[in-house]
């Protein structure tokens, strides 16, 4: 992943859909989407467990996500990163998978490039953002 990638998502997504994001604040898979959209995202909560995160209506699957997104955020178990992948490349709306800091796996990083997606695989989206001091939207 070039440095270049990731400072075109942080710059240019501003729509992120994030799969696996967590009621509970005690957690990164909350946290992290709290720091962004604090920092002018939008974030779109994906979570069949939940209704609401953060003040925003959160969908059971990226198929139910109604409006249009640049990223996936996924905060899932590395085994289970698949799935995401192929729903994002099915429903055409994403740009970019970013597989949060714990998160790699390899054929999926690769159908997804394959399918023209930009990705970043293993990295904190916070950190990356802080790192580089991204402008406000």
């Amino acid at each position: 992943m070039a440095d270049a990638d990731i400072d075109t998502i942080l710059r240019t997504f501003r729509t992120i859909a994030v799969v696996g994001m967590s009621k509970d604040p005690s957690k990164e898979a909350h946290r992290v989407p709290a720091y962004l959209k604090e920092h002018g995202y939008r974030v779109i909560p994906v979570n069949p467990t939940a209704t609401e995160i953060l003040g925003e209506k959160a969908y059971p699957n990226l198929a139910a996500v109604p409006d249009p997104y640049e990223l996936v955020e996924v905060f899932r178990p590395s085994d289970q990163v698949g799935p995401v992948v192929d729903e994002a490349i099915r429903h055409g709306k994403a740009k970019a998978i970013w597989m949060q800091l714990g998160i790699a796996n390899q054929a999926a990083a690769a159908k997804a490039r394959a399918a023209g997606l930009v990705v970043v695989e293993n990295r904190c989206m916070r950190t990356e953002h802080q790192l580089r001091a991204a402008p406000p939207p």
